[in-house]
């Protein structure tokens, strides 16, 4: 490649001699009748040192050129000696200004013609290096090398690569020997680089490093299991394979990310530092299709990916390692030839977003079309309360890209008896976070409602509500739920707890109360006694072989509703029993009239509501024909 038009200098022949002219130091000398015939120009004093300079890049040239050397092995100056390295870099340069001055100055010295030989030859040379280091120290300039280097101390602070320590301000910093051949490795490439730029050979460098580079790219992203899928690929893949291959991406592409192309972009930007189009060019032809590739995936994902909400939380994970890689994709893809990445990637987050709501509305949708008509056995904890707060908590604990995701939610209190979170000025996208979840519990706790109506007894529908909502509490303050909807909302919640609890107490055992007279009479006649404890031992195991197969599976809340039981039932028993057993004293069959003492009456209570609970349905079945000291003694 010629850098100066020397073709006139090559074909004209040698020049005639121009007028001379006098020196000023011999008019000086001379009186003007003391004139001598003029005489042929001599040679400037600059002409005479760049004339020297390429002499001496003649011989240093020439000493390495390839061509002339009788030994077939390759020889790279820079593997030897580095003072030579630099003196042969020190030697182009010093002759790419001696071409200049020459042509500039003296366009017809027939020294430009070999200075444009040595040029060429140095040339070559030169991308022979650049090639033999891109080739042969690959090991060195690897994405993961570089990257290291890039975040240590070593190269910022400029190591020297003419040995394996450099100091600073007088403190030795240590250097491995492998840190210093890859910083050496990229010193060299950006030394012979800026050379060869400056020489007017930047396409011969900048398509010699491309096309090696671009390799290490596309092996790299092979390595990590990044290839190109179809929309047709992805929709034949079974879901359990769909998300090991989602999880699979996330790790490749962190690694892609912080290292392939991170690497690249800081060798690049290294390398070339001295041309900011190279920068660009080269950096473009590197990553911009491997980095349109790499985020083709997530967006197919969320294109394909059916609305289902068992596929919410692997999108959002998708979602939160793009979001968490976002600044460093701003910063490798900054250059606006390869902002198509950017926007690739800005599109795939958009579209997982969009994908998410939408499986959180489906979500939403399949509560309110729960068509379930089986009542839950004794009023226990439903399939659905399950479901919908194991989905919530985990939603709860994506609550950072769950504000990215419904920060535009749009709340609309409902028009219900439950707690509700509106959203408030102050930290909107924590507020919109809280809202949308609250939201999704209230939908669940308002079909609680209609499947309570699917029992036939008032009381167990109380019960079981109570169950469930308790069972929400608990589950909310179990997991980071507790600190989005806050202090209020579960004490909104414990409330309607207590409220149910109250009513299944009334409805279930208010007839066995009032079995009991209202007040102790001194003048009650022994029938009318007799007719009460009759009345009363029917009510009670009516009620009780009712009850036996209905559960409280929460052991707090158990003892919290047998507790108010006994506190109301067994108080009122206990003075009734008290009172009138003295009149009874001398009765026949006692034993089968007074069947209970107030505190077996407690004892029998504490078996009730438990989910395994055989010991008192067997002897209450068998209640009429043992003697009430055998019941009580089994049952104890």
């Amino acid at each position: 490649m010629a850098i100066f038009d020397i073709s006139k200098t090559e074909s004209s022949s040698p020049s005639t001699p121009r007028k001379a002219k006098k020196s000023l130091f011999s008019f000086a000398k001379t009186n003007s009748s003391d004139l001598t015939p003029p005489q042929k120009p001599s040679q400037t004093f600059s002409r005479t040192i760049m004339e020297e300079n390429i002499d001496n890049a003649s011989a240093i040239i020439k000493k390495w050129d390839h061509s002339e050397s009788s030994s077939d092995k390759y020889c790279s100056f820079s593997q030897q000696d580095r003072k030579e390295a630099k003196e042969y870099i020190q030697c182009v340069n010093d002759l790419k200004r001696a071409m200049h001055f020459l042509v500039t100055q003296h366009s017809t010295c027939n020294k430009l013609v070999l200075a444009q030989n040595l040029m060429q030859m140095a040339m070559q040379r030169l991308e022979k290096e650049f090639h033999q280091i891109l080739s042969t120290k690959k090991e060195h300039l690897d994405p993961e090398s570089v990257s290291k280097s890039s975040t240590s101390s070593h190269l910022s602070r400029s190591i020297s690569v003419d040995s394996q320590e450099s100091t600073e301000s007088g403190n030795e910093i240590q250097v491995t020997e492998f840190e210093r051949l890859s910083v050496q490795a990229m010193n060299d490439l950006k030394m012979i680089a800026e050379c060869m730029i400056g020489s007017g050979y930047a396409k011969e460098c900048w398509k010699m490093y491309r096309t090696i580079r671009k390799s290490v790219v596309d092996e790299g992203l092979y390595r990590l299991g990044i290839e190109s899928r179809s929309l047709a690929q992805l929709n034949a893949m079974r879901p359990d394979v769909l998300e090991n291959n989602i999880t699979d991406w996330i790790n490749a592409a962190k690694v892609a990310i912080k290292t392939l192309f991170y690497g690249e972009k800081f060798l690049c930007d290294h390398v070339f530092s001295a041309s900011k189009t190279m920068r660009d060019t080269c950096f473009s032809y590197l990553a911009k299709d491997a980095g349109l590739n790499l985020f083709k995936f997530p967006e197919l994902v969320a294109t394909k990916t059916k609305k289902s909400h068992e596929k919410t939380f692997v999108l959002m994970d998708l979602h939160e390692a793009i979001e968490q890689l976002l600044p460093e994709i701003e910063s490798i893809f900054s250059y606006e030839s390869v902002s198509a990445v950017k926007v690739k990637v800005h599109s795939s987050l958009n579209k997982l977003k969009s994908s998410i709501l939408s499986m959180i509305y489906n979500f939403e949708v399949s509560i309110q079309k729960n068509s379930s008509k089986t009542p839950v056995p004794g009023g226990g904890i439903h399939p659905l309360t399950t479901s919908v707060t194991d989905y919530v908590t985990s939603l709860a604990s994506y609550n950072g890209v769950l504000s990215d995701i419904i920060s535009d939610f749009a709340f609309v209190s409902p028009s219900s008896s439950y707690p509700s979170i509106s959203p408030t000025p102050n930290n909107s996208k924590n507020s919109s976070v809280s809202a949308k979840l609250a939201w999704i519990i209230l939908v669940l706790l308002c079909k609680l409602d209609s499947k309570a109506e699917l029992y036939n007894d008032i009381a167990l529908s109380y019960l079981f509500l109570a169950n469930n909502i308790h069972f929400v509490i608990e589950r909310v303050r179990a997991s980071t739920l507790k600190d989005l909807l806050g202090h209020e909302w579960t004490s909104s919640l414990e409330r309607k707890v207590k409220l149910y609890s109250s009513k299944y107490e009334n409805v279930a055992w208010s007839k066995v109360i009032l079995c009991l007279p209202k007040s102790l009479n001194p003048a009650i006649s022994p029938d009318t006694i007799k007719e009460h404890f009759k009345r009363f031992n029917e009510s009670f195991e009516e009620s009780y072989q009712r009850q036996k197969s209905w559960v409280v599976p929460d052991e707090k809340l158990r003892d919290e509703i047998k507790t108010s039981i006994a506190r109301r039932l067994v108080s009122v028993y206990r003075d009734f029993y008290d009172y009138y057993m003295v009149v009874l004293s001398g009765e026949n069959d006692l034993d089968v009239l007074v069947r209970y003492s107030p505190d077996n009456f407690g004892t029998c209570l504490t078996d009730l509501f438990h989910e395994n609970n055989l010991r008192c349905r067997s002897l209450l079945s068998s209640t009429t024909s043992l003697p009430n000291s055998c019941v009580w003694r089994c049952i104890s």
